[in-house]
């Protein structure tokens, strides 16, 4: 369990950093287009062989 806590100190300590840059209105925000690019990014990779 302790190397799991190891390992996650710095995605908290990146969170924490963000969510002072941008502030909580803005997170949300930011979530929904990151999920977008990857559902547009992975709709291209399997979709771009079909097309070709």
């Amino acid at each position: 369990m302790g190397s799991f806590l190891q390992g996650a100190e710095p995605l908290i300590l990146i969170l924490v950093v963000v969510l002072l840059l941008l502030g909580p209105k803005k997170l949300p925000e930011l979530a929904r287009a990151i999920g977008m690019s990857i559902r547009e990014f992975k709709k291209g990779v399997s979709g771009g062989e079909e097309e070709n």
